[in-house]
């Protein structure tokens, strides 16, 4: 299917324009719907300086990689996308982005078999960086969203989290990063689907205010390490009044530094 006609399955209307990382980057994304925010901002953000090449698993449109290509001037990107809507979006973001050199996409579900995701043509072993925000409500519990871009985008049934993990798993070459980003409240389901494929495992609790309870957390493992599991510090957005960002974090937001960790 040619751009042309998956521009057919989006309305123009339906789609705001909106500035990440400062001015660094416009982003085109559903008005309506699982929109992207901070989370991805910061899944980008936290990219090694070392990493080459990067698959951004169920991208959406574009926003974790692309931020992470802004940080990392030498990475190259593959954003992994199955909904059609979200794949023109990813498109039109790395073209009026200026990044069509260092950035593809491959329409494919990461939940299908291995030989499926091979046939398709997705490399194994191959990315030295995975990154993910997986969908994260039970589709089995309480109440679905609106929509199947909105609901596949915010919910999965709780078994689906195995199949992003082994797709991350599939994907990442020997010693290579992958990261997630993910609601405390899965954070014992996420973690016991990482062991045995990634040691080294480090967490990283975020929090809006010091004192209150985390709502949820960025997790590195490197595939094949037998290192042990490091909890860091939490990551605190905000001071103890005032909705402003800590300065250390509008540095990140604003595309000025990295999230080091």
């Amino acid at each position: 299917m040619s751009l042309d006609q998956l521009r057919a399955f989006v309305k123009p209307n339906d789609v705001s324009c909106d500035k990440f990382l400062g001015d660094s980057l416009k982003i085109l994304q559903p008005k309506k719907g699982f929109r992207a925010g901070i989370d991805s901002v910061l899944l980008g953000a936290s990219v090694g300086a070392s990493r080459k090449n990067l698959i951004d698993l169920g991208s959406g449109v574009g926003v974790a990689g692309l931020c992470a290509l802004n940080y990392r001037k030498n990475l190259k990107s593959l954003f992994l996308e199955k909904n059609p809507e979200m794949l023109v979006l990813a498109k039109e973001n790395i073209l009026i982005n200026s990044f069509e050199k260092r950035a593809d996409i491959i329409e494919l579900d990461l939940t299908l078999s291995g030989n499926e995701r091979e046939a398709a043509g997705l490399k194994i072993n191959h990315f030295d960086c995975v990154i993910a925000n997986p969908p994260f409500f039970d589709a089995n519990g309480g109440t679905l969203a609106k929509g199947e871009a909105r609901s596949t985008a915010r919910h999965m049934a709780k078994e689906d989290l195995g199949k992003w993990v082994r797709t991350a798993a599939s994907c990442a070459a020997p010693k290579g990063e992958v990261i997630f980003i993910f609601p405390i409240i899965g954070l014992l389901d996420l973690l016991n689907q990482l062991e045995g494929r990634f040691g080294d495992l480090t967490i990283l609790p975020i929090t809006s205010r010091i004192g209150q309870n985390a709502s949820r957390f960025l997790v590195r493992g490197i595939k094949g390490s037998k290192a042990p599991l490091n909890m860091r510090s939490p990551l605190i957005l905000h001071g103890e009044k005032g909705n402003e960002y800590l300065p250390e974090i509008e540095a990140i937001f604003r595309g000025e530094k990295p999230l080091l960790w």
